[in-house]
């Protein structure tokens, strides 16, 4: 089959989504598809299995390989890129960090990153019926080199399809101004337009769409209206308003280098979470939650300055439960080591780091990262022990406190408690629906299955299936 690729006029047009929901359809459709995105720039990601072992790759080509019905491939996102400091981003590459791709500059990157996410695509297309492209940003940024839009639906000889959010209002001139800014061999293989997130009557927007199609070939592939869907959002801070209205309220602050927020996706249909840059909003919250971070020292510096810091040792203080995981674990510690320089950035050669100081234990950045899947046994004292997978993703080693561990994996311990602060390094547990009922008392459904059944039905519904097929037919 041919592959279908998703371009958009802007960032956040719905890419990731209409892929998700072209995976699931497909998927029903009794077609073996698979998803791919070249590159990704994103510190939520997921630990995937690699030929050398595991490795990582950004959440959302997990999410569409599970819509898929498929096992994550560390194939379906060659390239990771995972921001650590403004003008910086650790580059991760068939799932393992490059630490001299990482420290080359931008422009010289190019070459050295097109072989992977070709030869990737190319393995993805001899091993399934169907893969379904991701683009990234907008193929129109005349400014830059761009391998992840153009080069790629030239390389695959991909059909593509142009989205725009039409909520952000300028559609049809998002829509003109990109086709007529590509490369000839981008606009020869743009099938389709889609105008999605659609708040009203789509009978209004005639003849909007048949002007556009009359000026540049492209046919409307369907008209997707602004979905209430339950996927987390792609930097992972998901907000609900289907949390009942005597559910607890959790707070996590935004952390400029938050990581893998979507694991908190369950959690946020049955708990008021409020992601917060705030202080009175953790003194207010029944749960503070610190999530993971991509630059702990950077991030901890960032909670003193807003004054989240003696926020949250306040509320410990008062016995408020205090929950850290994976970087928000070695905040919660007496001190964070750098020696390496892992982390980057303007930490570079500073000196350690003093963390919140609630539990007995020091953090140390080390070279190598481990990213591994652990099943744990977690000791919940009153509410017994529990059996749980989870993933890490870490440099930050964690010594001490081992009195107070209540959960190990086979790379040691990897949970501890004293009292109403817990900190573990494991990712997923809040995915675990017994896990928030052991630890916050509701009651949790997971929630991805009913969704990608959801997304099926919106193409079934809005997209034209037959041009679907027409596309994907051989060429």
């Amino acid at each position: 089959m041919r592959p279908l690729m998703v371009l958009g006029c802007t960032s956040d047009a719905g890419k990731s989504l209409l892929v998700t929901a072209l995976c699931a359809w497909f998927r029903r459709e009794g077609v073996q598809v698979a998803p791919f995105k070249a590159q990704n720039m994103s510190n939520n990601a997921r630990v995937v299995a690699t030929d050398h072992g595991s490795g990582e790759i950004g959440v959302a080509q997990w999410l569409q390989a599970r819509a898929a019905g498929i096992e994550p491939d560390v194939r379906m996102n060659p390239v990771l890129l995972k921001p650590e400091a403004d003008t910086q981003s650790q580059v991760v590459v068939r799932g393992q960090v490059d630490r001299a791709l990482t420290d080359t500059p931008w422009q010289a990157r190019h070459d050295a990153l097109w072989d992977p996410m070709a030869s990737a695509c190319d393995e993805l297309r001899a091993d399934f019926d169907l893969v379904v492209i991701e683009g990234a940003g907008s193929p129109a940024e005349i400014n830059l080199v761009d391998q992840v839009n153009n080069r790629m639906v030239e390389h695959a000889d991909a059909a593509a399809l142009l989205v725009s959010d039409i909520d952000r209002g300028g559609s049809f001139a998002h829509l003109f101004g990109t086709w007529s800014l590509v490369p000839d061999a981008t606009r020869s293989r743009l099938a389709g337009f889609v105008l999605n997130k659609f708040r009203g009557d789509p009978l209004l927007l005639a003849p909007g769409p048949d002007r556009l199609t009359a000026m540049t070939g492209m046919v409307h592939a369907g008209t997707v209206p602004m979905l209430s869907h339950r996927l987390p959002q792609e930097e992972g801070a998901s907000e609900h308003t289907d949390a009942p209205i005597d559910a607890p309220v959790v707070a996590i602050p935004r952390l400029p280098f938050g990581s893998n927020l979507d694991e908190f996706h369950v959690l946020s249909h049955v708990a008021n979470v409020r992601w917060t840059a705030n202080p009175r909003s953790i003194l207010e919250a029944d749960v503070v939650i610190l999530p993971g971070s991509k630059h702990v020292a950077a991030d901890m510096e960032w909670m003193r300055e807003q004054g989240l810091a003696d926020a949250v040792v306040r509320a410990a203080d008062a016995g408020m439960p205090i929950i850290g995981v994976c970087g928000g674990a070695m905040m919660l510690g007496d001190r964070l080591d750098d020696p390496h320089g892992v982390e980057g950035g303007r930490h570079r050669t500073g000196g350690p780091t003093h963390t919140l100081g609630l539990l007995p234990i020091r953090t140390t950045m080390q070279p190598k990262k481990l990213a591994a899947h652990v099943a744990i046994d977690f000791n919940h004292g009153d509410a017994g022990r529990q059996n749980y997978d989870g993933y890490e993703i870490r440099n930050g080693v964690v010594d001490g406190g081992d009195e107070l561990v209540v959960a190990t994996s086979p790379n040691g311990p990897v949970a501890w408690q004293l009292g109403n602060v817990t900190a573990t390094t494991v990712h997923g547990l809040f995915e675990h629906p017994v896990f928030i009922e052991a630890t916050l008392g509701v009651v949790a459904l997971d929630v991805l299955d009913e969704t990608f059944v959801q997304l099926a039905d919106a193409v079934e519904a809005h997209l034209d299936t037959n041009l679907l097929r027409r596309l994907t037919q051989s060429s």
